[in-house]
């Protein structure tokens, strides 16, 4: 059964298409025109979001869970109710996101996550789409103990083929993602090995100077985990990783928006040198987001929340940010228009983690989409044709 999705514009999000027609069938988008150059065609269902703006679903590359959920200790049985909240704000793929913990209990972390998205299935029911879990996103444990923030400094372990290919191997092969600090002994080497096996490389919980962050580029890292956040800072002397990240056009790098973690005119900053093309935006959200405040898990750690806040020992330990919320907050803080603001939450995220069939809207990609307003706020959720209410 065809279906037609028409609204008032929809971002691909290359491509702005004015009164759009989008027709889905079997779950795959298999035209997109506008109603300017053509007719709905007969004998198919029409969906009618009005003035809304149809956008590819978003994709959030690190996040470490929501709803009570701490993605290292759920099961694959769990994850689905943290899929349909991501999906209330608009999110379509993740990335499950680990902290540093005992290498066992990673290793038996990853196998689950593995099992979680080797299983993972759209909901065919009443219940609504899922955020489908897309891949794993390793943050930990190759992590500077300067610049560790809140991962427990006793997890941390420098980086060796072996270790990375015994966590490769209990991800079954999911890892899209790494985070490492390139200073430590044998980064370099584990850097070079993990981009051969097509993992992003993540420079970040780092004190690397300039030209240590220049020589990971050069050894196949492609990305910046949390720009300023968990990193040596900038200084006009000394320039450090920052100016790296900053200035590389190789490195596409990602931020968490949330007005917290990096005031707004250093976010508006960050999305002019990265631009367009390479701003990402994350939300590095934990269990607590969705919830009220409290006392909560990130992995082995425990964390207070309050007022939107959340911290362990008195240093940030992620957010409770939804990626509906960085989209809007981009707005604001940067002035960018919605559409470029989307694009940092879709296709510049897929592209960074070598997703080829997520964060764009075009015939023969999935069926996953968001309906915004104008202002950005989430009116439904499509995954793979299937809605969220």
């Amino acid at each position: 059964m065809k279906t037609v999705f028409t609204a008032g514009s929809l971002y691909t999000p290359l491509e702005e298409i004015e009164r759009p027609l989008l027709i889905v069938e079997d779950g795959t988008i298999t035209a997109i025109s506008s109603r300017s150059h053509g007719n709905i065609p007969g004998n198919v269902s029409v969906i009618d979001f009005g003035d809304a703006v149809i956008v590819p679903g978003f994709v959030d590359i690190h996040i470490h869970g929501g709803t009570g959920l701490d993605v290292m200790l759920a099961s694959a049985a769990e994850l689905p109710r943290l899929g349909k909240f991501l999906a209330s704000h608009g999110v379509t793929g993740y990335f499950p996101t680990t902290v540093a913990a005992s290498l066992d209990n990673t290793y038996a972390s990853l196998e689950r996550l593995a099992n979680a998205i080797e299983t993972a299935k759209y909901a065919a029911n009443g219940d609504g789409a899922q955020a489908r879990p897309l891949g794993i996103h390793l943050e930990g444990p190759f992590l500077s103990h300067k610049r560790r923030g809140v991962h427990p400094s006793e997890y941390l372990v420098a980086p060796t083929i072996e270790i990375f290919d015994r966590l490769w191997q209990a991800a079954r092969g999911h890892v899209r993602m790494m985070t490492i600090a390139p200073e430590i002994s044998g980064a370099m080497e584990v850097i070079a090995e993990a981009a051969r096996r097509n993992v992003c490389v993540s420079i970040g919980h780092s004190d690397a100077e300039l030209p240590v962050a220049q020589s990971a580029v050069q050894a196949g890292a492609r990305h910046a985990t949390h720009t300023f956040n968990a990193m040596r800072p900038l200084d006009h002397r000394d320039p450090g990783i920052i100016a790296e990240v900053l200035t590389d056009n190789r490195l596409s790098a990602d931020i968490i928006a949330d007005g917290i973690h990096v005031a707004p005119p250093v976010v508006q900053l960050f999305m002019q040198a990265k631009g367009t093309d390479r701003a990402v935006l994350i939300t590095d959200a934990i269990s607590a987001t969705g919830m009220p405040d409290g006392r909560y898990k990130l992995g082995p750690i425990e964390v207070e929340v309050k007022d939107g806040k959340c911290t362990s020992g008195g240093s940030l330990a992620g957010s409770v940010l939804t990626m509906d919320r960085a989209v809007r907050n981009v707005t604001q803080f940067a002035h960018w228009s919605l559409k470029n603001a989307v694009r940092a939450a879709t296709l510049n995220p897929a592209r960074a983690a070598g997703l080829n069939h997520q964060g764009r809207l075009e015939v023969g990609a999935e069926a996953n989409f968001t309906v915004l307003s104008a202002d950005g706020e989430v009116r439904k959720t499509i995954v793979k044709g299937l809605g969220y209410h």
